[in-house]
This record gives structure tokens, C-alpha cells and sequence, in this order.
């Protein structure tokens, strides 16, 4: 693996949005269980989100099936190079 440059990492942080600093202040003033509440709260807002779009675009799918189709879209397996 090759060292980044400069440029690679100049590349990274102007593809970023700029950092919220209210945001940042409301998140800093949570307890820690806030913060890890709030966490998990916005992973089952996006897992919500993707269970009603794949049950659109998967009509025929249980919800069980659906749940599994998520669960393989938000943890892909990642072969090791050979």
C-alpha cells in the first residue's frame, strides 16, 4: 500500500461537506448514552428507509426477505486479495 500525498488527501477533504458547527455543539452537549442512543437511532432511520424502498422495488418479498435484503446491502463481505 503507497503513502498518500498532499494532493490525495487535499483531493478527500474538498470532496466533504463542510463541518455543521451547531451540529457539532448539539452533539458535544449529549452525555455519551445520548450520544450512542442517537446513533442507533439514525441507523433505524436509515434502515427504515431502505425496507420501504426495497419493498417497492421488491413487491414479491417478505419481510423477512426484505430484512435480509438490507442486512446484505449495509454489510457487504470483502474478500481478501489474492
Amino acid at each position: 500500500m503507497s503513502k498518500a500525498t498532499k494532493t490525495d488527501v487535499q483531493e478527500i477533504l474538498d470532496g466533504l461537506d463542510p463541518i455543521d458547527w451547531v451540529q457539532m455543539e448539539l452533539t458535544a452537549s449529549l452525555s455519551p448514552a445520548d450520544r450512542v442512543l442517537a446513533g442507533m437511532r439514525a441507523a433505524e432511520f436509515v434502515k427504515s428507509a431502505l425496507r420501504g424502498t426495497f419493498s417497492r422495488q421488491f413487491p414479491e418479498l417478505s419481510l423477512p426477505e426484505l430484512n435480509m435484503k438490507i442486512l446484505r446491502y449495509l454489510t457487504p463481505v470483502r474478500m481478501p486479495e489474492k
